[in-house]
């Protein structure tokens, strides 16, 4: 192997657990820059604790919260996951709140969807042309007709896809929960930084 290829990096989840409240997240360890092993666990578990004050706790003393992740890629120095956070008030049924963080494990750096393209390509629209293309194909129902994504749109990336998706009544009714919408990584290829993560999946040499 490559004495610079870059390894997966090693996973460890943690218990955040008080009354009415038991959230899974993760950490990294092990990674060669412990800057950004700092870096990148600060940010985790800011975004656990903001994601419990946005559903309420523990203003609410109503509020039960229940939180787990996934990880979405962990290759070639790039890290995305899922921190998903279901908080229950009462009522028919609660709200969960999806938020996925993307890093360089090199560097700790956090992208945001614009970093993943190069500087001036208009990302916003090519990207909602193809999740217009889908809606239509798969019929969904809207809630609003559906004009473009946000500029900060949620995403992650999962091998060689972007997947754009939506929160809870963003884009369609609760029923059909969080819309997902995998891009291929070769479809958007012109405009996709080569430096960034989307870049680094491209890419046919081992890193």
């Amino acid at each position: 192997m490559n004495e610079n290829q870059t390894l997966p990096a090693t996973i460890v989840t943690y218990r955040l657990k008080r009354p009415k409240l038991d959230v899974l997240y993760p950490a990294v360890s092990g990674l060669r820059n412990p800057a950004a092993q700092q870096k990148i666990n600060a940010e985790i578990a800011r975004t656990v604790h903001e994601l419990n004050r946005q559903q309420g706790y523990p203003q609410n003393p109503l509020t039960e919260i229940t939180g787990t992740y996934e990880i979405k890629t962990n290759e070639r120095g790039v890290l995305s996951l899922s921190l998903y956070n279901y908080a229950y008030s009462g009522g028919a049924h609660g709200n969960t709140i999806n938020r996925s963080l993307t890093f360089d494990t090199n560097t700790g750096r956090l992208y945001r969807l614009q970093d993943l393209f190069k500087p001036g390509a208009d990302y916003v629209k090519i990207l909602s042309d193809i999740v217009a293309v889908q809606i239509q194909a798969r019929k969904l129902p809207t809630l609003e007709p559906f004009t473009s994504i946000r500029p900060d749109q949620d995403f992650y990336i999962a091998d060689k896809s972007l997947v754009i998706y939506f929160q809870l009544y963003e884009l369609l009714p609760y029923v059909y929960g969080f819309p997902y919408f995998p891009i291929s990584v070769y479809s958007i290829e012109p405009i996709v930084n080569e430096e960034g993560p989307l870049g680094k999946m491209l890419s046919s040499i081992p890193l």
